[in-house]
């Protein structure tokens, strides 16, 4: 569904954003009547608390979001998303103090709150619409949340409709969208084209492992997405309980994210040259499926030893971010669903992400809190490199003794990237629970954070 701000008219309505310090000033600028009006219906300025104000004829004149105090704000985003699905129908006009980055979060809460998954369900749709506020970029806005949407569509789609092929049907969807090329190396001719840890990760499955890459822009800098695109995870022979399951149709969040990142900077026109690698693959059961023990050789000649089959998404990724550093990039960027460790260190709300270019790094914690993107950088420590190095094989996909899995996982994917600047976020791409401007399921990690970081990095 597209999530855009709606056309102002004669019946929009304005719709003051309130904190609970400016309650009473606000209050004592209305007619009494309406004060009073106020007071008796309850609304203190709290996050999510609405009011709207009579018009004397059965009608709105005006409404009122709650902004809530400094500590409240501190803890969530999207404050006046909080109160999107509480207004009446009808379009509104934002009367607020609040400028730039702080403004335009908001409107674009707003514009999140009102995506919906309905592909297999009918859901009610947001009846209170947002016009633009004056002040911000719309147009960046809007790509923003189509990206977000586009993200949250593949994730939330079970692997049953959102298979590798699928997944090869939204890139190709995605290309044609913006006048880009895409192209996809499938099955077999995955051995032929030397991308053998893709073709052993997804042999098993029914539908064929597969390659896609998409390509857009000729001018600029030059930036490569590579998202992990595990469809469905079962943990290959070393088979997950059926509770860790659950979710592994999020698996291929990684893909998602940098999808609806690049929808945004194609959206956007930025000058870049894009590069977006997804290995595409389901890690399932059967005859043919690689084992625990096997030693696998990648497409950059190293030598893995499988010592967990469920430790899959670096074996996809390690091949894919081959290809990449195969041509002068100047940046590659991963994303994947890859550890637990990473949940386990900073929770499902943080986009941990590693890095060794300090500047890079910088751009990312400034950009970040503008767009209500929270990330946190964990190091390459290279101490631990031989945690990963198994004796018997060059790498080891999943080394004993569970310490420092996300770490050991990053390092892992480092080892495939050559003469690039690289970036890799070990991503969760769902929520567990509700939350403003963002539903139960699945959602976008990190983009908006690297949309903004780049083009501060680079002057886009």
């Amino acid at each position: 569904m597209p999530l855009c701000f709606a056309p102002e008219t004669e019946a929009t309505r304005p719709l003051y954003l309130i904190s609970q310090d400016k309650l009473a000033d606000w209050r004592a600028s209305l007619p009494p009547s309406d004060a009073a009006w106020v007071s008796a219906m309850g609304f203190e300025g709290k996050i999510g608390q609405t009011v709207v104000l009579p018009d004397g004829k059965g009608g709105i004149l005006a409404a009122a979001a709650g902004f809530g105090t400094d500590v409240s704000r501190a803890r969530a985003r999207f404050h006046l998303a909080a109160a999107a699905g509480k207004l009446p129908a009808g379009s509104y006009r934002l009367e607020t103090d609040l400028t730039g980055d702080a403004l335009a979060q908001e409107a674009l809460g707003w514009l999140m709150a009102g995506y919906r998954f309905d592909r297999y369900h009918s859901q009610t749709p947001l009846a209170a619409q947002l016009v633009a506020p004056a002040g911000i970029d719309a147009a960046r806005v809007e790509a923003m949340a189509a990206g977000e949407a586009l993200t949250r569509d593949l994730i939330n789609t079970p692997a049953s409709d959102m298979g590798p092929q699928a997944l090869e049907r939204a890139v190709f969807d995605l290309a044609i969208r913006h006048g880009a090329t895409a192209t996809a190396v499938r099955g077999d001719d995955l051995l032929a084209e030397n991308f053998p840890m893709i073709h052993a990760v997804g042999r098993a499955a029914a539908q064929a492992p597969r390659l896609l890459d998409l390509r857009w822009g000729g001018v600029g800098p030059k930036l490569t997405l590579v998202g992990k695109g595990v469809c469905f995870d079962t943990g290959g022979l070393d088979l997950k309980p059926s509770s860790s399951m659950l979710l592994m149709k999020k698996d291929m969040g990684g893909a998602a994210t940098v999808l609806g990142l690049a929808h945004m900077i194609m959206s956007l026109g930025l000058p870049v040259q894009l590069r977006v690698l997804i290995p595409a693959v389901e890690n399932a059961v059967a005859g043919n499926a690689f084992r625990p023990g096997d030693i696998l050789t990648s497409r950059l000649g190293k030598t893995v030893e499988i010592n967990n089959t469920d430790a899959e998404g670096r074996l996809v990724l390690a091949d894919a971010l081959t290809l990449a550093s195969e041509e002068p990039t100047d940046l590659i960027v991963s994303m994947a669903t890859l550890t637990g460790a990473a949940r386990v260190a900073v929770g499902p709300d943080l986009a941990p992400f590693f890095t060794d270019d300090d500047g890079l790094a910088a751009a990312l914690f400034a950009a970040a809190p503008g767009m209500a993107d929270p990330v946190w950088r964990m190091p390459f420590h290279t101490p631990y490199e031989p945690m990963i190095e198994p004796g018997i094989a060059d790498l080891d996909n999943a080394p004993s003794g569970g310490f420092a899995g996300a770490i050991t996982a990053a390092l892992f994917l480092r080892r495939f990237v050559q003469g690039a600047t690289y970036a890799h976020f070990d991503i969760y791409g769902w929520a567990p629970k509700p939350a403003p401007a963002r539903g139960k399921g699945g959602f976008g990690q990190g983009a908006r954070a690297l949309l903004a970081a780049l083009g501060a990095r680079w002057s886009l």
